[in-house]
C-alpha cells in the first residue's frame, strides 16, 4: 500500500472547516440520508451504544483487503501477552505487498508487532502473529472464523489473516464497524490505532515506524482505525474519531481513490458529529449527594471531581443515577472519594465521575460519642428495662 499525499496542520483545519460549511450549506433533507460518498458500501455507527447512524448495502459482502487484519489483532490481543517475544519466520511476499520488512529470525514482541500490523499494515507481521498465536495459518484462519461467529458477525469470513484476495475472504460495512468498537474497547488497541508513529524496541537496533493512515493527519479529533487496498477491494478504510464526549466509527469499502476514501470517511465522521448535541450533565464541584455525619452531627456535601460532557441526540435520553453513603464518620479528609456518579444515555453507561467529599470531618470525641449515645431513643428504654429487671431480682429475694 501507498500512502498518499499528508496534510499539514493548516491544511487540515481548512479542510475540516470546508467539510462543515458544505454539511451546514446542504438542505436539511439531504443531511437525513447522510452525506454523499463514492464507495460501495458504506456505515456509520455510535461507538458507545452500537447504533447505526447511517449505511448504504451495509450487510453486503465484499472483499475489504488489509482491513480484515482488524480480525488479526482481535485474535493476537486474545491468544497472546503483548510483552512476548516472537521469532520473525520466513515470508514470501509478492511485488507490491505491504511488509514491516522483518529478517527470518530477528526477534521481536507482539506488542510490536501489533504496531506494525496496523501502522504500516505488515503482511509478514500478520504471518507471524498467526504462527504464534496458533501455530500455522491454517489453524489461526478457523480461529478467525471463529471469533467472528462468536462476535455476531453474520456478513464475515475470513481465508487469510492479511486480506490478500481470496475466495472467502469478505466482510461487510456493517460487521467491519461492530469489530471495530469491540477492538477500541481495548486501552492497548486503541492506542494503537490512534498512533501517527511507533517505536519499534524490540527490535535490534530499534526502529520507527509511521502510520498509512493519512486520516490521523487530515483532522486533530481522529482516532484510527485501518487502511487498506487491492485490486478486488478498491479502497478500503475503517475509520474513528471523537468529538465532545461523541465517539464515531465509519466504514468505506470500495472507493475509486484513496483521496476519496479519505474524505468520504471525513463527511460521514462530520455528518455524525453534527447529529449530536454538547450537553453537560455534571459539572466540577457540583454537589449531587450529601451524607450525614455520625456523633459529630450535620452533612458532608459530596461534590462532583470533574465536568462530565456528553454529546447526545434529540431523539436519545440522558439520566443520572448517584451511588454514595448515607452517613459517613470521621476522620475523612476534603476530597476524598465517597461515591460515584453515573451518566446514562438511553440506559446505557456513557460517562461517570467520582464524588468528593467537601470538606474535612475530624474523628469523633469520647464525649461527641457519648452525648450522642446518650441522646438516643433507644437509651431511656433501656434504662427501663434494667429498672424492671432490677426490681424483679429483689422481690425475689424478699419473697424468701
Amino acid at each position: 500500500m501507498i500512502p498518499g499525499p499528508r496534510l499539514g496542520p493548516r491544511a487540515g483545519a481548512g479542510l475540516a472547516c470546508l467539510l462543515v460549511a458544505l454539511l451546514l450549506a446542504m438542505p436539511a433533507g439531504a443531511q437525513a440520508q447522510g452525506p454523499p460518498v463514492d464507495a460501495r458500501a458504506w456505515a456509520l455507527i455510535d461507538a458507545r451504544s452500537g447504533d447505526v447512524l447511517v449505511s448504504h448495502a451495509g450487510d453486503r459482502r465484499l472483499p475489504i483487503a488489509s482491513t480484515t487484519k482488524l480480525m488479526t489483532a482481535y485474535v493476537a490481543l486474545r491468544e497472546l501477552p503483548l510483552d512476548r517475544v516472537v521469532q520473525a519466520a520466513p515470508y514470501d511476499a509478492i511485488y507490491g505487498e505491504s511488509l514491516l520488512e522483518l529478517r527470518p529470525g530477528e526477534r521481536v514482541s507482539v506488542r510490536d508487532l501489533l504496531y506494525g500490523l496496523i501502522l504500516r499494515s505488515g503482511n509478514d507481521a500478520a504471518y507471524d502473529l498467526a504462527l504464534a498465536a496458533a501455530g500455522s495459518e491454517a489453524r489461526f484462519v478457523a480461529e478467525m472464523n471463529r471469533y467472528a461467529a462468536a462476535l455476531g458477525l453474520a456478513d464475515t469470513h475470513y481465508a487469510n489473516p492479511i486480506g490478500l484476495d481470496e475466495e472467502g475472504n469478505y466482510s461487510s460495512a456493517r460487521d467491519l464497524a461492530t469489530l471495530t468498537r469491540r477492538l477500541l474497547r481495548d486501552p492497548a488497541f486503541a492506542r494503537i490505532a490512534a498512533a501517527r508513529s511507533a517505536r519499534l524496541r524490540s527490535l535490534r537496533p530499534p526502529r520507527t515506524i509511521d502510520t498509512l493512515n493519512d486520516l490521523l493527519y487530515r483532522a486533530t479529533w481522529t482516532t484510527g482505525v485501518k487502511t487498506g487496498h487491492t485490486f478486488g477491494a478498491a479502497y478500503v478504510l475503517v475509520g474513528s474519531g471523537q468529538r465532545n464526549g461523541v465517539k464515531l466509527i465509519s466504514v468505506v469499502i470500495g472507493t475509486p481513490t484513496e483521496t476519496e476514501r479519505d474524505l468520504a470517511s471525513l463527511r460521514l465522521l462530520e455528518y455524525g458529529f453534527s447529529r449530536y448535541e454538547r450537553r453537560v450533565p455534571v459539572r466540577a464541584g457540583e454537589e449531587l449527594a450529601e451524607a450525614s455525619v455520625r456523633y459529630g452531627g450535620g452533612e458532608l456535601p459530596l461534590r462532583a471531581a470533574r465536568t462530565v460532557s456528553v454529546g447526545i441526540r434529540p431523539d436519545q435520553r440522558l439520566g443520572l443515577a448517584v451511588r454514595a453513603p448515607s452517613e459517613i464518620e470521621g476522620p475523612i479528609r476534603r476530597g476524598a472519594a465517597l461515591g460515584r456518579a453515573t451518566v446514562f444515555v438511553d440506559g446505557r453507561r456513557a460517562a461517570a465521575v467520582a464524588l468528593r467529599a467537601g470538606r474535612s470531618v475530624p474523628e469523633a470525641s469520647m464525649l461527641e460519642r457519648v452525648k450522642s449515645f446518650a441522646g438516643s431513643e433507644e437509651i431511656p428504654i433501656g434504662i427501663a428495662l434494667c429498672v424492671i429487671l432490677i426490681g424483679a431480682v429483689m422481690l425475689r429475694r424478699l419473697s424468701r
